[in-house]
């Protein structure tokens, strides 16, 4: 009997071989029951665990709504619900996917492209807990011994304390007068720990001419029609006289003043100087993170420059003191992670020995997974999203967690074809350490590795949403799917390349790790800029050639947009769509405006009404007044072409190309067909006019971003990792845009690791040999098939691979 409960086989089961399996060993599938999330079409499909299942099909079919956005949220959120309703008010409120049936979850970590904290406080060492080691190291075996592992910490500062000290001892309490107790940290004092001073241009801050009233301060936000007003008057400061004719103590206040407690109208409020008040809310924050006008205003008025009592270091000159083997913790951080590796090996301290392992081989994973060219002292806002994604990986591969599920979204981006190797090595790592391993992935070297696929399809959004085929990936090459068909696809090298008609001078290029480039990059034609992770290319290309009149930039930061920002928003298509529809019918163009005049009164245009239930998650449900649509009923009557606004917002941009082109001269639109048709060349015919950005892919929002820049007047654009996001069969769509672009007179420059885009372009510009110190010179320019035939580099070898040259 108990043998069959599955707890200990009898002494004839054994003799017999029979293995019972453990009911508990039984639950070896993640089972998904009608998913409907987004675009899915009750999707239904068993996931083994322990296993590395990736997930494939065309940009916008539905992969990210099934990984992330159904099982992976699913699982967030009930590991959420298992925390105190306290504790949960100060969460992230998730609502359930809608889904069936979701069995046998295990706990999901996501490892995703999202940038790194935008914290100027951050940096690699601080995300990755490198920093940590380093500084329990050397307050252990530092010289001169200086004080605990703060005393090295930027983040911390030295702080003085006198008065009565009470400690709890076994129930009862000692009290001690102490004077002048020292708690020391590492923080440089004049810098604060950014390793920058800056000075204000009061110029950019007030217009001295001008009175307070007559909007004298120049600061985004500081209107005295407000609150403001009434704050500077309530603090005493002359509203009509001009700033010029402030008397010392006057102009100090407003500039300089500390917070105070002032009551004005009778509601409390506080006064504080305008630069302090700057200092807190604008300087604390990584300018890449700041809204575009607050960015500009803060590089016009602000001047940073290394401080001069860290030079940079962020550190007190007693935690620079000490050191271990001549170096201080400040120049270990500065090394290349490779370098710092091989230094540590030289340190041997039995005192310490299990910390210079751990510290050892966290360093060492940073090689192995291609990042060895950065430093710990990288600020980590600074990293771009692949690297940002493979930074977060080296935590969970030292992790000893198992048994969890690695969700990762295209880990391969911004990899050359040497690093993907690496990576698919990891991913395997993973797995064989009893983890459940679902990946995103276009790249066919990482297809390879997988151990059961989901081809999501057929087409994409509303044509996509269905599983087209599960198996591994035999199976998958022998299938009649999409993914199937193109995934043995090479581009061939062409016969004949375009001849330049000019150059792009770049000379004595030294930024980050660059050794005095000199290079000519050849214009009308396409250009390809590759080499390794970290050999230099967005250096040379960002500090060398963006900025210059007539380039135009399309790089990889993130659409910043909210649930009411659309295709039709963000790409300005909207306004010429708003005035055809206030002309046919003879209104204003904002009655078309769902976050203007035409909104749903009852849920401001949003088309869904957000309840909140307290410390339990916000209910999200579809308006019932306008349905979901946005627009007031009245709104709704006006036509153009026989369609509402909402009816146009619903169509894909492949309709609305005819019906804003068509022989309808009613709803022909010329400004609207232009736009259209950009949309439909990147290959997004088939989103919606009005689909919120918020629920738009990686691949999308990026080749949606192309299409906006596309309309910005230039003669060279530079396009960075353009493929990122699209499968395999729509590379051939955007090598066919990279042609037309040339074609109409453009000149067209790629940072690329995709071997077809290589294979497709005119001219190629290899960076290498390495990464970081190893890199940062050109080691070849010259054709794709000059490069092929010579295989002088590793993108050489590789492109010759990929092509059977």
């Amino acid at each position: 009997m108990a043998a069959t409960q599955g707890t200990q086989p009898s002494a004839h089961a054994a003799d017999t071989h029979d293995v019972i399996t453990h009911p508990a060993d039984t639950h070896d599938v993640i089972r998904v029951q009608g998913a409907r999330e987004n675009n899915l079409k009750d999707v239904t499909v068993d996931l083994p665990k322990r296993r590395l299942t990736v997930f494939t099909g065309v940009s916008g079919s539905g992969k990210s709504s099934l990984v992330f956005g159904t099982i992976a949220a699913e699982s967030q959120r009930m590991i959420n619900e298992t925390y105190s309703t306290f504790v949960q008010g100060f969460m992230p409120n998730l609502a359930r996917p809608e889904v069936d049936l979701l069995d046998g979850l295990t706990t999901a970590i996501i490892v995703d492209q999202e940038r790194m904290g935008a914290n100027p406080r951050s940096t690699v060492g601080t995300a990755t807990d490198a920093n940590t080691m380093l500084r329990i190291l050397f307050s252990r075996i530092g010289s001169p011994h200086i004080g605990p592992p703060t005393a090295f910490a930027f983040n911390v500062p030295t702080r003085v304390a006198s008065g009565v000290m009470r400690t709890d001892k076994g129930g009862r309490e000692e009290k001690s007068i102490v004077r002048d107790a020292v708690y020391q940290g590492g923080m440089c004092s004049r810098c604060e720990g950014m390793g920058a001073v800056n000075d204000f241009d009061l110029t950019a801050i007030y217009d001295e001419t001008k009175s307070l009233a007559d909007g004298a301060l120049l600061v985004p936000g500081y209107s005295m029609d407000g609150w403001y007003g009434r704050i500077f008057s309530g603090a005493g400061l002359p509203m009509d006289k001009p700033v010029a004719k402030f008397t010392p103590k006057q102009l100090d206040k407003l500039l300089y003043g500390e917070p105070e407690k002032i009551r004005v109208d009778g509601v409390n409020l506080t006064y504080e100087g305008v630069l302090t008040k700057v200092q807190k809310s604008m300087l604390s924050k990584d300018l890449d993170a700041m809204q575009p006008h607050v960015r500009r205003f803060v590089e016009r008025a602000v001047t940073f420059t290394t401080c001069p009592d860290c030079k940079g270091t962020r550190l007190s000159k007693e935690a620079l003191s000490s050191k271990i083997h001549g170096k201080n913790i400040a120049e270990l951080c500065a090394m290349q992670i490779s370098d710092l590796a091989v230094w540590l090996r030289d340190v041997s301290e039995p005192s310490v020995a299990p910390l210079l392992a751990n510290l050892q081989h966290l360093l060492d994973s940073f090689a192995e997974i291609g990042l060895g060219y950065l430093s710990l002292d990288r600020p980590a806002g600074t990293l771009s999203g692949g690297e940002a994604q493979r930074t977060k990986m080296i935590r969970h591969l030292g992790s000893s967690l198992t048994d969890v599920t690695y969700v990762f979204d295209e880990p391969t981006i911004g990899l050359h074809p040497h690093d993907i190797a690496r990576m698919n090595q990891l991913l395997l790592q993973l797995r064989d350490k009893g983890n459940t391993v679902l990946v995103v992935e276009h790249k066919p070297e990482t297809i390879a590795i997988a151990d059961h696929v989901v081809d999501l399809g057929p087409g994409a959004g509303t044509a996509g949403g269905s599983v087209c085929f599960e198996g591994t990936v035999e199976e998958l090459r022998a299938s009649d799917t999409t993914t199937g068909h193109h995934l043995d696809d090479r581009v061939r090298l062409k016969e004949t390349v375009r001849r330049s008609t000019g150059v792009l001078e770049v000379r004595g290029a030294s930024a980050h790790n660059l050794k005095d480039v000199d290079v000519d990059l050849p214009l009308g034609v396409l250009c390809v800029v590759t080499g390794v992770a970290g050999s230099g290319k967005s250096s040379m290309i960002h500090g060398s050639v963006a900025g210059r009149d007539g380039v135009v930039v399309v790089d990889q930061g993130a659409i910043r947009g909210s649930r009411r920002s659309n295709p039709a928003t963000y790409t300005g298509l909207l306004e010429p769509i708003r005035k055809a529809f206030a002309k046919a019918n003879g209104v204003k163009p904002a009655l078309f405006s769902s976050n203007s005049e035409g909104a749903c009164p009852a849920c401001n245009g949003a088309g869904v009404i957000y309840t909140e239930l307290g410390v339990m998650a916000t209910v999200e449900s579809t308006c019932e007044e306008c349905e979901g649509r946005r627009f007031q009923a009245a709104v709704l009557e006006y036509r153009l072409g026989g369609r509402n606004i909402a009816e146009v917002l619903a169509m894909p941009v492949a309709e609305a190309l005819g019906f804003f082109g068509g022989d309808d001269s009613e709803a022909r639109t010329p400004a609207a067909h232009k736009v259209l048709e950009r949309l439909a060349d990147v290959g997004l015919g088939y989103l919606t006019l009005g689909q919120p950005l918020t629920t738009l892919s990686g691949g999308e929002r990026q080749r949606l971003k192309l299409a906006t820049q596309m309309a910005e007047k230039g003669d060279v654009y530079i396009l960075d990792e353009p493929t990122t996001g699209l499968h395999l069969a729509d590379v051939d769509q955007l090598l066919g845009l990279l042609d037309r672009l040339v074609e109409s007179g453009k000149s067209v420059i790629v940072i690329e690791h995709h071997q077809a885009v290589m294979a497709h372009g005119d001219w190629i510009i290899d960076l290498g040999p390495g990464a970081g110190h190893d890199g940062g010179r050109v080691v070849f320019e010259g054709t794709p098939a000059d490069l092929v035939a010579g295989r002088s580099t590793l993108t050489g070898e590789h492109l010759a691979a990929y092509v059977g040259g």
